[in-house]
């Protein structure tokens, strides 16, 4: 028996197969007005979707798919608290970090009952404002008595991503503190960032949810080394602080009850730079920022709420992905913010969605039927122009892509930014065009090109075009719009979880490793013994210590 929900999604893929359901440019030439018809704008960001291939039927028809997938249902589920991340058995309630004081946000719980997740958030968000606005009065001071001027934040994932790309993106000459960011287990990471920093008005920031994250805890005691060395071992606890539920593990290593501040299993780690692991956030870019990031936040979770599907920006940027991935076949997606203060924000959006959607089976176990998650990658503009721009204008497979232009810079270089603006502009515009072989050996002939030239260098000139993109447009980056920008793309993950009927909120993915890892760790000990592999991993292990101690010696 066919379903609502498989009729819907035969609709979509029919229209998919139509001839020229690809092409952009004629939908131009049929209708002038496409732009105005095609664009959306909500908390300060105009999404344009009208250089894609979605016409009127086919946006009909992914409403209707998502209307068929029950996508508004599961969100209000959501926001409701319910456990919708079903394999882990948790709410998901990562909108009740930036909602008002009192919100009544309440969390289920396994066993059935509830959580009043609000009066936690409150409580967490106030002990962060008091401990951020004491640090920058110089109330709370390092064991020397200086201030604390940087603020190095040892976390991974969530912990590092969302917070380093916020951190960038916000912080400027006058912010209070200065943010440095260490995640990689390579040591050299620290060792490029140790010069840099004072001891005695460093502040250290661990995140870790378990406290036992092996990365963050390696990290950790390199860096709690540093400080012992030079302020003893009861001035470094006075610099550093836990972000963490594991109070136990926190206070064995040596960080004061009063410097832990925590969060729930209703977080999870890619939603989490709104909690206590945006302290980093508060305290290089100042209170009243991180408190207009979550209002940014908080204002697109209520559009997201209330907004009909037809001008629901989370819901719509979803389903274009849904056209293209599904429908089109396009399983790559660009994100290209042409502004170097979103320098790290396609990291952030490739965590997001690739942990997120990268799921091969629905929330009932059986075996996805459709493709999921694309694989995310980009670059600021004008970076990636000179980077992989080349294969998503001429390349076999077109890859759609996510502009994010910012109309006013904070800065005084207008010509920069209009060079820049121009640019962004220029390359949705000519991914839309491309190039025709009339246009081509018109520019080559006014350039005096001869015609047996012309004809060898035309094949390699020509640009096919109606290649699709959207672009997000705010008025400014500031910490209101990045709030809503990035809570935009939040909600985006949960309306393909909910249409692919995928657990968005899980990773499992990521745990193998993690314990073939730590098989692996005592291996690589100059007398470890082997253990039990494949022979790749095993030969490669062999040269490993060889080469080591070849190189002892």
């Amino acid at each position: 028996m066919t379903t609502a929900r498989e009729t819907a999604w035969k609709r979509v893929e029919d229209l998919a197969r139509r001839p020229g359901a690809g092409a952009i440019r004629a939908l131009f030439a049929a209708d002038p007005q496409r732009f105005e018809r095609f664009h959306r704008e909500a908390c300060g960001i105009l999404l344009d979707l009208s250089k894609t291939s979605i016409d009127d039927q086919a946006m009909a028809a992914l409403l209707e798919l998502a209307h068929a997938c029950d996508v508004l249902p599961r969100r209000d589920a959501m926001a409701a608290g319910e456990i919708v991340n079903t394999t882990e058995q948790r709410a998901v309630l990562h909108m009740a970090l930036r909602a008002p004081r009192g919100a009544g946000y309440r969390a289920r719980l396994p066993e059935g009952d509830t959580e009043d997740a609000s009066a936690s958030v409150d409580e967490t968000l106030a002990a962060m404002k008091r401990f951020t606005r004491a640090i920058h009065r110089g109330e709370i001071r390092g064991a020397t008595g200086e201030t604390f001027t940087d603020v190095i934040n040892i976390g991974i994932g969530g912990s590092d991503l969302g917070p380093y790309m916020i951190g960038r993106a916000l912080w400027n000459a006058r912010s209070p503190m200065r943010p440095l960011y260490l995640a990689n287990a390579d040591a050299h990471n620290w060792e490029a960032i140790r010069p840099r920093l004072n001891p005695h008005r460093t502040l250290v920031l661990i995140a870790s949810k378990t406290f036992t994250t092996a990365e963050t805890m390696a990290n950790a005691r390199i860096v709690r080394g540093w400080l012992e060395q030079n302020l003893g071992e009861v001035g470094a606890r006075r610099h550093l602080v836990a972000l963490s539920t594991n109070h136990e593990a926190t206070a064995a290593f040596g960080v004061p009850q009063e410097r832990v501040f925590g969060f729930h299993d209703w977080v999870g780690g890619r939603f989490s730079l709104w909690s206590a692991i945006g302290l980093s956030i508060a305290l290089s870019c100042g209170w009243t920022a991180f408190s207009q990031l979550l209002a940014g936040a908080r204002a697109m979770d209520e559009h997201f709420l209330h907004a009909p599907p037809e001008r629901n920006l989370p819901l719509l940027l979803a389903l274009t992905t849904i056209w293209h991935v599904n429908g089109l076949g396009l399983r790559s997606q660009a994100i290209l913010p042409y502004d170097h203060r979103l320098s790290r924000f396609p990291a952030h959006l490739q965590q997001l969605e690739m942990e997120s959607l990268g799921k091969s089976v629905t929330l009932d176990g059986h075996k996805v039927t459709r493709e999921t998650g694309p694989v995310i990658f980009g670059e600021p503009g004008t970076n990636a122009q000179h980077s992989f721009m080349q294969l998503l204008h001429q390349g076999t497979t077109p890859v759609p892509a996510d502009f994010v232009l910012v109309a006013n810079p904070d800065h005084p270089f207008a010509e920069n930014h209009r060079l820049l603006l121009s640019n962004g502009l220029a390359q949705a515009e000519a991914l839309l065009r491309g190039r025709s072989t009339e246009e081509v050996e018109q520019e080559m002939r006014a350039a005096g090109v001869g015609e047996a030239e012309i004809r060898r260098l035309l094949p390699h000139r020509l640009f096919p075009g109606d290649r699709p993109s959207t672009t997000l447009l705010l008025d400014k980056l500031d910490p209101a719009s990045l709030g809503a920008l990035v809570a935009l793309y939040e909600h985006k993950v949960f309306c393909l979880g909910a249409l692919w009927d995928i657990d968005a909120f899980d990773q499992w993915g990521v745990e193998l490793g993690k314990q073939l890892a730590k098989s692996i760790l005592p291996e690589l000990e100059p007398e470890g013994t082997m253990g039990r592999h494949d022979p790749s991993t095993a030969g490669l292990i062999t040269r490993i210590r060889d080469l080591q101690h070849a190189s002892a010696d």
